[in-house]
């Protein structure tokens, strides 16, 4: 009798361990899933200061914001390249900034500009040269883009303006301070530069 009543209770004492070791294994994996949804849900939010205020903004993923990022990134490049003063540290400075976004395609037109004479002859006349964006058609599945702009050219006596149309490729890269979007624009290539209006300045 004290036999049984012995393995009863020993029976009783492993259930009872049993069913406090199973709880302390559940407790412990929803404690670890919650605080995985807790760090997730705060990586996903970013706090930007408004002088002393925090104000929460919503991180996104880059497939949804790719065709938005696409067209700045493209505009960008396109701002720094041909963006131009009769400043040979200025027209350095942009050409270094813009080479940052483009492969060697970019690199390429740059250096046949520069061996043409092309940048002597902007500080020679003292033209400034600034580019305006109608449109940019981006093509999200073959990550190809279509850039239509207006150049201006100002100098001492007219002012030109010139149709310009190029097209390249979009790749991936890592986001670096130089690179914001993580985009580099590669087979860069212009397909259409003319002359579309001249007017005189007045001398007066």
């Amino acid at each position: 009798m004290v036999i049984k009543n012995l393995e009863n209770k020993i029976k009783l004492v492993i259930i009872v361990c049993a069913l406090f070791l199973a709880g302390c294994v559940v407790i412990s994996l929803s404690s670890i899933w919650t605080a995985r949804t807790m760090v997730n849900d705060a990586h996903a939010k970013v706090y930007v200061l408004d002088g002393n205020v925090p104000i929460l903004v919503e991180r996104t993923a880059m497939e949804e914001t790719l065709d938005v990022e696409a067209k700045a990134h493209v505009e960008r490049f396109h701002h720094l390249f041909f963006t131009l003063a009769p400043d040979d540290k200025y027209i350095k400075y942009t050409m270094d900034k813009a080479m940052y976004l483009v492969d060697e395609s970019g690199l390429a037109q740059y250096n046949a500009l520069k061996e043409k004479g092309f940048y002597n002859n902007i500080m020679g006349t003292s033209a400034v040269f600034s580019i305006f964006c109608d449109s940019i058609n981006f093509d999200k599945d073959k990550m190809e883009f279509t850039y239509y702009g207006r150049q201006r050219i100002e100098r001492r006596t007219s002012i030109l303006t010139r149709q310009l149309v190029t097209a390249g490729h979009l790749t991936r890269v890592p986001r670096t301070d130089n690179n914001p979007h993580g985009l580099l624009i590669t087979n860069w290539r212009t397909l259409l530069n003319k002359d579309i209006e001249q007017r005189t300045k007045n001398s007066y």
